[in-house]
């Protein structure tokens, strides 16, 4: 589905992103200018960091839970976090100077990059690949049996929203940014809304992110396309790059060990991301959906570069891009520093 020509690859970018969650929480209102110091020495630098609350963005819940953050900033600086329901919510809050740093789709990445034409965010590290799917009502084996039906995605010209269309697409079903075409795609927020929705049979899939779409097949979905690339990125604001590299050098090696406890011990972090997520939303996930969805998800310091310009093309031949030049968003020098430091392979943008 990602496989695209050399020359459709070069520099594409997100009109419209979004990677929605089950949270409705709103951005806060610390910035960067207002609230950080210098790190040498003086006052404990306010580190705002953002992330969506499901389990694409199990990196964040459980570098929280397990404390990571916190002590590898220790006196150096202070985490002060915010939970959104999109990631369009979080580029609009990167750019007016609300957050830091923040645990993104690739969408709303590149979003943030156009919109401030190069000047606002760097992509630091990736932190997870993988955990979304197009979910269909059961009985369902091809696209071709979706003509006429609804479908939802977490928002318009999201990662998730651009992957349904270019499949649909490469199956000979066209979409329309507004409902029409063969197949009819509605944006539906919060993801939990469209679970329900599929549950009642009010429409006939969706294409969501891990947890959501693992709740789905358990009311009886059956999965038809299992979307692979880049699903969580961690980004920087430049101007907090420079003015605290080592604070990001801090908010770097907190997110290596939190990918790298996922991997020596998954069943504690199946636990902390489940406990975590629950103090954001209020409810707390079956185990066997929280570990059906880590799963599927491979979760991953590298940002997987090559599957961030395939998600921008695609849905440049979807009409839901302006081309962008996309040279110089990866900033990938203090994360292979933190990785080195461990003894971990490095990564190359």
């Amino acid at each position: 589905m990602r496989r695209v020509t050399a020359a459709a690859m070069i520099g594409a970018a997100l009109l419209l992103a979004g990677c929605s969650s089950s949270s409705s929480s709103s951005a806060s209102s610390a910035s960067s200018s207002s609230s950080s110091t210098g790190s040498g020495g003086g006052a404990p630098v306010t580190v705002t960091l953002g992330f969506l609350t499901n389990i694409t963005h199990a990196s964040a819940l459980i570098g929280l839970k397990e404390g990571f953050f916190a002590k590898d900033l220790g006196s150096a600086g202070t985490l002060k976090t915010s939970a959104f329901s999109t990631g369009t919510e979080e580029t609009t809050a990167l750019l007016a100077g609300q957050l830091d740093a923040a645990y993104v789709g690739p969408n709303p990445a590149i979003n943030a990059w156009q919109k401030s034409s190069g000047s606002a965010i760097k992509i630091i590290s990736g932190a997870a690949t993988g955990g979304a799917s197009v979910v269909a009502a059961k009985g369902t084996t091809s696209a071709s049996q979706l003509k006429g039906k609804t479908l939802a995605t977490p928002s318009l010209g999201n990662t998730q929203d651009v992957a349904l269309r270019y499949w649909l697409k490469q199956n000979g079903l066209a979409t329309t940014a507004t409902g029409g075409g063969d197949t009819f795609v509605k944006p539906t927020t919060p993801n939990s809304a469209a679970v329900l929705e599929f549950k009642s049979g009010q429409i006939a899939g969706a294409s969501e992110p891990a947890p959501y779409d693992i709740e789905m097949v358990k009311d009886g979905g059956t999965v038809l396309l299992s979307e692979p690339g880049v699903t969580t990125l961690l980004v920087v604001t430049q101007s907090f790059l420079s003015a605290h590299p080592a604070i990001v050098a801090d908010l770097l090696k907190a997110q290596v060990q939190a990918n790298d406890f996922i991997k020596s011990n998954p069943t504690a972090a199946q636990a902390d991301a489940n406990a975590e997520l629950a103090s954001f939303t209020g409810k707390a996930l079956s185990a066997s959906i929280v570990a059906a969805a880590f799963k599927e998800i491979t979760f991953t310091d590298d940002p997987d570069v090559s599957s961030l310009t395939t998600d921008a093309s695609q849905a440049v031949s979807l009409g839901l891009l302006k081309p962008v030049n996309l040279s110089g968003i990866f900033d990938l020098s203090p994360l292979n520093k933190v990785l080195a430091a461990a003894g971990e392979s490095q990564v190359s943008s």
